[in-house]
């Protein structure tokens, strides 16, 4: 889900500006690279009249998607050229810069040309938007969703509609694992005897102590800290025991957690850190795309990642058969029968500051995205999503159908509670307290003051 990015300017439609003595607008998409992460800028369309003008072919209105995902982008530059060849309605795809897209969004939205189709990331991310929010409730892709809980509410309004339905755990090189499983030293001896956080300590504890025999570097990927990387700890490990205490309280958000969990968060951050392809005291540079590469490379057994790293690990080489993922394991009582976190942070917005052609423009293109042969097999095949509407295709990615056979097998999905979480600054405060844990400079107690006391005051900052 993550990449990063460096800043350099590409100019796609050079030779028509040069003719036509006119700048196409700037859009930020994502590209991979070693270097640090900045911002590239690609030069998209050279199209110069008003966005509520007819183009050529007689359509009237445009769209102007800000896209969340870096990973994505190409398949939606594609997708956006063919929805233009098909129906001569032009459609610009702008890519935030990981980590960047409410910086990005802000700054976009702002401007005489802003996006017609952005995303929050639910009912927190809403409350700074849902003023730019059109109400969906009487739209086509409304009526195409499968259930009425992929629709972001706020009272009777639709202002936001799940595109995608993700899922996220540990995953693992079902080679090596199974190398370790038929070694003389392997407590257990079978892939699916892992099923609680004991098990999976036990495994990474030997794994990590005869890792020169089985050729790897460490049990676990590094767990990379820097901005390209940290989410996966501070966003997406957060959420188990965010989850496990709204399970145990029964509710669904809070204005202040309590950190009943906090122990089992401890347990299962200390195995990722000691028992990895670095030392902890690195982790503060170590980077997604460090991790990314380990895995790929066999350097480790076990990548906390989601279902949309599948693309990347198989551009990478390693094949559909040698791939697995379990649960996150925190030592929580009944975790035996608990499936893979699934939910959605991706919800589409239209912007209702945008003209009635470009609203029209942006909903026929939703629409036609969710419905239409190309839009489902690109976003099912190319975009490896499982989308929560009617004509949806089955997705290609094992990584999905694992997910979906946890479910089949009556394992209970994880949900997504880290959408409640009350603020960027809340997890930024909680990633550098983790980052100073790992390298020694902090103590865990900073971490537990970050997660409770930081929940409250960010919580009433938010709602105050």
């Amino acid at each position: 889900m993550r990449k990063k990015v460096s800043r350099v300017a590409i100019s796609m439609c050079a030779v028509a500006s040069m003719v036509l003595s006119v700048a196409a607008p700037a859009i930020t998409v994502a590209a991979e690279t070693t270097d640090e992460p900045t911002e590239v800028t690609v030069w998209a369309g050279c199209n110069t009249s008003n966005s509520n003008d007819k183009d050529s072919s007689g359509a009237k209105g445009q769209v102007y998607y800000l896209n969340f995902k870096p990973e994505q982008d190409q398949a939606w530059q594609k997708l956006a050229k063919e929805y233009t060849k098909e129906t001569g309605v032009k459609v610009k795809v702008q890519t935030a810069a990981e980590g960047k897209y409410e910086e990005t969004l802000t700054s976009a939205m702002d401007k005489d040309n802003a996006p017609t189709l952005f995303q929050v990331n639910g009912p927190v991310g809403l409350k700074n938007w849902k003023d730019y929010c059109l109400d969906l409730k009487d739209s086509d892709i409304y009526k195409q969703l499968t259930s009425d809980t992929f629709a972001l509410k706020d009272g009777d309004s639709v202002p936001g509609i799940a595109y995608v339905i993700e899922s996220y755990g540990i995953i693992y090189n079902k080679t090596l694992l199974q190398k370790y499983c038929d070694s003389s030293f392997a407590t257990v001896k079978k892939i699916e005897d892992i099923n609680s956080f004991d098990k999976l300590k036990t495994v990474a504890d030997e794994i990590q102590k005869n890792k020169d025999k089985l050729g790897v570097k460490g049990a676990f990927t590094s767990a990379g800290m820097d901005g390209s990387s940290d989410w996966r700890f501070k966003t997406h490990l957060a959420n188990m025991p965010i989850y496990y205490e709204y399970k145990k309280d029964n509710v669904t958000s809070t204005d202040a957690i309590k950190g009943t969990y906090l122990d089992n968060y401890k347990k299962i951050f200390d195995l990722y850190i000691t028992d990895s392809t670095c030392a902890p005291t690195s982790l503060a540079s170590k980077t997604a795309t460090d991790s990314e590469t380990e895995f790929i490379k066999g350097q480790a057994v076990f990548f906390q990642n989601g279902t949309w790293e599948y693309d990347a690990i198989k551009k990478g080489g390693i094949k559909d058969d040698e791939l697995g993922m379990l649960p996150i394991y925190i030592g929580a009582d009944g975790e035996e029968n608990q499936g893979l976190c699934t939910g959605s942070e991706n919800y589409w917005c239209v912007n209702n500051g945008a003209s009635e052609d470009d609203q029209k423009a942006t909903l026929d293109f939703m629409n036609w995205c969710v419905t239409s042969d190309k839009g489902t097999s690109a976003m099912s095949t190319d975009m490896g999503f499982v989308i929560p509407f009617k004509d949806a295709k089955e997705a290609t990615n094992p990584l999905v159908k694992i997910a979906d056979k946890y479910v089949a097998d009556g394992k209970e999905a994880v949900s997504w509670n880290f959408t409640t979480m009350p603020s960027e600054d809340w997890k930024d405060g909680v990633g550098t307290a983790l980052t100073q844990y790992a390298a020694g400079t902090g103590k865990w107690d900073d971490v537990v003051k970050a997660f409770v006391d930081g929940w409250k005051t960010e919580y009433a900052k938010a709602n105050g």
